[in-house]
């Protein structure tokens, strides 16, 4: 998935009709002239949670201009440090709206999200606060849907129509972009005009050969899979503690949805694919560390796999990294005999159940009771 930067969104934004503010982006403090009105400086950066950790500033004067400038320049954002900036006129609005298109995995469908309670905490907002309109992909927000959305954020009927078309401009961003995100958070409601003061798109990476104006290496929405990404390593972040490393595809998502079964989360995961190259499952380790997991457990089942040699990379990542976390290893396969003793002989005991680890797993993740 590409994360665009807020003047990429912003951009598109324009395009499709949607209003924002007036702005520029800019570099260098040299870059930037006008003082006759207060603005706003934006830390262009694929991360989020920007205005809470300091990436979003306001001016009226150039020693501000100055000052917010430097200070935001000064700043790492999920491991990104801002090489642009976006500078917009201040706008003066009455309320923020939270306007959002996703996809919805378990009810396989667009979903349409809406609050009139949006801006910066919107992650704290009551779930009846949000309402979800889902959608037919092949047919789009239909009118009635669009009523039901205006009606929840109790809007005055002068902004009906300007809303309708936000909604008609971001499902032509949604699908003419193939997009997984289209999010304004927030959308401001001024005396006579809905504007998005931000912009959060992001494009599948299964589209990009139809877009090729958003390919890029450069930017991730997670630093780490970045760093991940250039290495060749296929790295997911998730929200739980416990680290994950198996090979190949379905093993790694089959040992998610147990770990859930069990109780537990994973924090991550990561798919070693083929290999069994003890350098790179070394390597693996290495970025799993940086996570921070409670807990990693390491999945093998051999087959092109060998048991020995991922145990090797094992050995070495243990040798080499000053590992905070436990690890629990099951191997089951080629040569997992003789994995199982290099492991023992390291201090690390390995199943060959893949429930009776995950339990062990859970257990010490510390989500209370796996029996």
């Amino acid at each position: 998935m590409v994360d665009l930067l807020e003047f990429e969104g912003k951009e598109l934004f324009k395009f499709y009709g949607i209003e924002v503010p007036k702005g520029q982006l800019v570099h260098s403090i040299k870059d930037f002239k006008d003082f006759e009105e207060e603005h706003v400086i934006k830390a262009q950066v694929p991360a989020g949670h920007r205005g809470v950790n300091g990436g979003v500033l306001k001016f009226k004067t150039k020693e501000e201009f100055i000052a917010a400038f430097n200070k935001i320049s000064s700043l790492t954002f999920n491991g990104f440090k801002p090489a642009s900036f976006l500078v917009e006129k201040a706008i003066k609005h009455e309320q923020e709206i939270y306007v959002a298109l996703t996809l919805d995995r378990n009810n396989k469908s667009p979903v349409l999200l809406i609050s009139a309670a949006g801006g910066v905490d919107i992650e704290k907002i009551p779930k009846n606060k949000i309402k979800r309109l889902y959608l037919d992909v092949f047919i789009g927000i239909l009118d009635y849907q669009k009523r039901q959305a205006f009606k929840f954020i109790g809007l005055n009927e002068n902004y009906m129509l300007q809303f309708y078309n936000i909604l008609d401009s971001m499902w032509k961003i949604f699908t003419e972009k193939d997009a997984e995100l289209v999010e304004i958070n927030p959308l401001a409601v001024t005396a006579t005009k809905l504007i998005a003061l931000d912009s959060k798109v992001s494009i599948e990476d299964d589209s990009l050969f139809r877009h090729p104006e958003y390919k890029r290496d450069e930017y991730s929405s997670d630093n780490l899979e970045m760093k991940a990404k250039k290495k060749g390593i296929s790295f997911v972040r998730l929200s739980g503690n416990i680290g994950l490393i198996a090979n190949g595809a379905g093993l790694t998502l089959a040992t998610i949805d147990q770990i859930k079964l069990a109780g537990g989360m994973a924090g991550d995961f990561l798919d070693l694919g083929g290999t069994d190259d003890p350098a790179r499952v070394a390597e693996a380790i290495e970025l799993v560390k940086e996570s921070n997991p409670k807990v990693l457990f390491i999945n093998i089942f051999g087959g092109v796999t060998k048991a020995d040699t991922v145990a090797e990379g094992i050995i070495q990542a243990i040798n080499k990294l000053n590992i905070n976390f436990k690890i629990v290893v099951r191997l089951k396969g080629f040569n997992e005999a003789k994995g199982k003793e290099l492991l023992r002989k390291n201090g690390i005991d390995a199943f060959t159940d893949m429930g009776e680890a995950i339990k062990e797993v859970v257990k010490l993740a510390n989500y209370g009771n796996s029996n």
